[in-house]
């Protein structure tokens, strides 16, 4: 999708004026603000009803600029940046000056990433500073992918909305802390484990818990209003018809190994077989099943590996506390 050079640079002097813009990446739809205006971060806190400790990540336009950014840059940092900046990756590193800590979540470790969509690069162009750019929804919610989701979900919150198509990726960038002698990942996302292996030589770890607060920690998180139980595949219709039958509206993501069942429920997504495919849908399935009027949805999480690591940790986020089994389902 074409964007008015127009629209940019109206984009930008929002951006310069203190107001909060939304704007496609690859990955899903951010809310961006002037990274160096305190207000206007703050604002997007508001916006989102983000906790305020809750850390955001700063959008720059090149990998050049990275030092303007941070303390220091190590190796592994360098190597990541080189090869998957523009791109889906964020780097943890030491706080630099130019990175306040409004937007650091009052951490001395900041997250940076260069967007890989042309829309993002030329707002960054045209503003010529760094963005804070969480995702364009209400805190914990799902995430957009298209404008017309940030439409529906903050209206006239937004002061602009740049409409670049629907996202390419569908999932949060990766999140790589590189401020210690081993880089792990923080939040697995659109470069995957594998990818980020290849490049650094040696194997990466995926804690389960993290020293340093990153988005998308928060126990549940990109979250429809409906319930989300997982189940073992082989379990996914079971499930879903008995809980129908107690009554709830079930929406079911029937995973590619059931794909030919016949199921009964008020709503069936079909679990695309490639993961890049089922990335770039995920959020999508979440909200139709919303929309479609679901009080349940059951689900079974892909092989943790490339990038179903990313959607299987986006689907325990959705289910949270409330259910990671289906064990128990009572009656609506």
């Amino acid at each position: 999708m074409t964007v008015r050079t127009s629209d940019i640079e109206k984009a930008a002097g929002v951006l310069r004026a203190g107001g909060l813009v939304a704007l496609p990446t690859e990955t899903v739809y951010g809310l961006g603000a002037d990274a160096e205006n305190a207000a206007a971060v703050a604002r997007i806190f508001q916006v989102k009803g983000r906790p305020p400790a809750h850390p955001l990540i700063v959008h720059i336009g090149a990998a050049e600029q990275l030092d303007e950014w941070v303390e220091d840059v190590p190796e592994a940092a360098r190597l990541l940046a080189e090869r998957f900046w523009p791109g889906p990756l964020t780097l943890v590193l030491r706080r630099g000056r130019r990175a306040p800590l409004e937007a650091t979540g009052g951490l001395e470790t900041v997250a940076v990433r260069v967007p890989d969509h042309p829309v993002a690069l030329a707002l960054l162009s045209a503003f010529g500073g760094g963005v804070t750019a969480p995702s364009a929804n209400r805190f914990g919610s799902v995430s957009p992918t298209t404008a017309g989701h940030v439409g529906a979900e903050l209206g006239e919150a937004v002061d602009f909305v740049l409409d670049g198509g629907p996202c390419e990726v569908g999932v949060e960038s990766t999140i790589v802390d590189v401020t210690g002698d081993v880089p792990s990942i923080l939040r697995p996302g659109g470069v995957t484990r594998e990818d980020l292996e290849a490049v650094l030589g040696r194997p990466v770890a995926v804690p389960a818990a993290s020293r340093v607060r990153v988005p998308g920690q928060h126990p549940s998180h990109y979250a429809p209003r409906a319930r989300v139980v997982l189940v073992e595949p082989e379990r996914v219709v079971a499930e879903a018809e008995l809980a129908q039958e107690l009554g709830h509206q079930v929406g079911v993501f029937l995973p590619p190994s059931v794909a030919d069942t016949p199921v009964k429920a008020h709503a069936v997504v079909v679990v695309p077989t490639s993961m890049g495919a089922y990335a770039r849908g995920l959020y999508g399935f979440l909200r139709e099943l919303d929309q479609r009027g679901c009080d349940l949805i059951v689900a079974s999480l892909p092989a943790e590996e490339g990038l179903g690591l990313a959607i299987a940790n986006r689907l325990r986020r959705a289910a949270g506390p409330r259910s990671s089994s289906a064990t128990g389902l009572q009656e609506p």
